[in-house]
């Protein structure tokens, strides 16, 4: 049975948002004004969150723990697939993100990073009702499964939420970002990783290591207004805004990770980046010189290839294709370079088994992606733990869209990181690394810096 009840279109989802974002655990699956759906929802159903080994399962009369596969608890959960809705991507289902740190419990990754995130590897809610913005039928619809009892009341109060006048909202006291904006390398601490990247490159370890460095700086008060901007200044179609109880999450992706629909399975990893140049011809110059650089060219078909290997493990034989080759696309600060590989899903296989057998992405790990992870693992100072995971959603029906967490601030524990990376080859130079990761990480910096970040060794 599927509940569906029109709103007012809005181009702005955060118009909605707005008026749910007090609900627990409200998240905000935003195309960035490019794509075609917004998706919208908050308290969950159930919750699911994975430390170390545990995973703990709430709802509303009781707290479960279970030891096992955590994407088997998501599966359990989700129960039987249902027939897909036509123009409905999500009514229900698993919405959340998959940390980079949940590989180590299919990776054989040596523990010897610092945790500084504290953070679960894991989090997603089990959501029973969502709205859903489109802006190709410029619609808006509450939609729900019914698949819970209490739903159809939950339904009627928000309903009454959207349709009532603006209320005053109690006023939250603004993000307010304190201090300097530090590093976890120094230009010296990031030579010497990359030197040893380098050598593990000629000694032939290895074929690309991305390398990331973390920016941190102490803040205080609500992300929400913060996200907002970021949208506003870095708009991408990946997007995602989490307001839960363990962290605010602020993400504006590029880069999507997996979707399925129908059973059609679709990556588009990136590998190649420019930045972007006030000067017209400039800027021309420098996405041209992306789109034919050899260099780039080799890196992205170096990933290509790993992911091809990826899907084709829960793809039909022989149905794996690269469709899509080194295609520039632009953004607000940068050019990146990207491929689309696209297979049909194994009927034997479900779309939480296609994540699991290729998370985390290899676009931010490297080739090979076990030995690449390992060489993160030595390198980098601290865990990543949300970065270069998945934000998305797996819907009741078998469907799934998911992001590569990049672009994305972390606000928890009194403190707010981002992260910048790029993939080490052969023939890199560490000055051209080291900058790719400015001017990644940008929007991010500049955006620190409006709520008060002043500029340190990493800002």
């Amino acid at each position: 049975m599927l509940y569906s009840t029109p709103l007012p279109y809005r181009a702005d989802a955060g118009a909605y948002f707005s008026v749910i974002r007090d609900l627990a655990w409200a998240a905000w699956l935003d195309s960035g004004g490019g794509g075609r759906y917004d998706i919208l929802v908050a308290g969950p159903v159930a919750r699911v969150l994975t430390r170390g080994g545990i995973t703990e399962i709430s709802d509303a009369s009781s707290v479960r723990q279970q030891s096992g596969d955590p994407f088997e608890v998501v599966r359990e959960l989700l129960g039987e697939p249902i027939l897909p809705m036509a123009d409905i991507p999500f009514a229900g289902g698993a919405l959340g993100y998959w940390g980079y740190d949940l590989a180590r419990r299919y990776a054989r990754i040596p523990d010897s990073t610092n945790d500084t995130e504290h953070l679960p590897e894991m989090a997603v809610g089990i959501y029973d009702w969502s709205i859903i913005i489109d802006h190709q039928e410029l619609s808006a619809r509450l939609v729900s499964r019914l698949r819970y009892a209490g739903t159809a009341q939950v339904l009627v109060q928000v309903l009454s939420r959207l349709q009532a006048a603006p209320a005053a909202r109690q006023q939250v006291e603004p993000l307010c970002v304190q201090g300097e904006i530090v590093s976890n390398f120094t230009p010296a601490t990031y030579r010497s990783a990359f030197e040893t990247v380098q050598k593990y490159l000629h000694e032939g370890d290895c074929y690309q290591v991305n390398l990331a460095q973390r920016y941190s700086v102490a803040a205080t008060g609500d992300a929400y207004q913060a996200y907002l901007e970021l949208r506003s200044i870095s708009p991408a179609p990946y997007s995602a805004f989490l307001d839960w109880p363990q962290a605010q999450i602020l993400c504006a992706s590029p880069e999507r990770f997996l979707r399925v629909q129908h059973g059609e399975v679709q990556t588009r990893p990136i590998k190649g980046t420019r930045p972007r140049s006030a000067d017209a011809a400039e800027d021309a110059r420098l996405a041209e010189d992306l789109r034919r650089h050899p260099k780039d060219r080799a890196e992205n078909l170096m990933i290509v290839d790993l992911l091809r290997n990826d899907l084709g493990k829960s793809c039909e034989p022989g149905s794996v294709q690269t469709t899509r080759m080194f295609e520039v696309e632009s953004y607000a600060n940068v050019h990146h370079l990207v491929s689309t590989i696209e297979g049909k899903l194994h009927s034997g296989k479900s779309a939480l088994d296609l994540l699991r057998d290729c998370f985390p992405g290899g676009s931010i790990t490297g080739a090979p992606k076990q030995r690449a992870m390992e060489i993160i693992e030595q390198l980098e100072p601290d865990r990543r733990g949300l970065y270069c995971g998945a934000i998305g959603y797996i819907g009741h029906d078998g469907d799934m869209d998911t992001n590569i967490v990049i672009r994305t601030l972390v606000y928890s524990g009194g403190d707010i990181r981002c992260w910048a990376g790029g993939g080490i080859v052969a023939d890199s130079t560490c000055e051209a690394e080291y900058q790719e990761t400015r001017d990644k990480a940008s929007a991010m910096l500049e955006l620190l810096r409006r709520f008060g970040g002043r500029s340190g060794n990493g800002g």
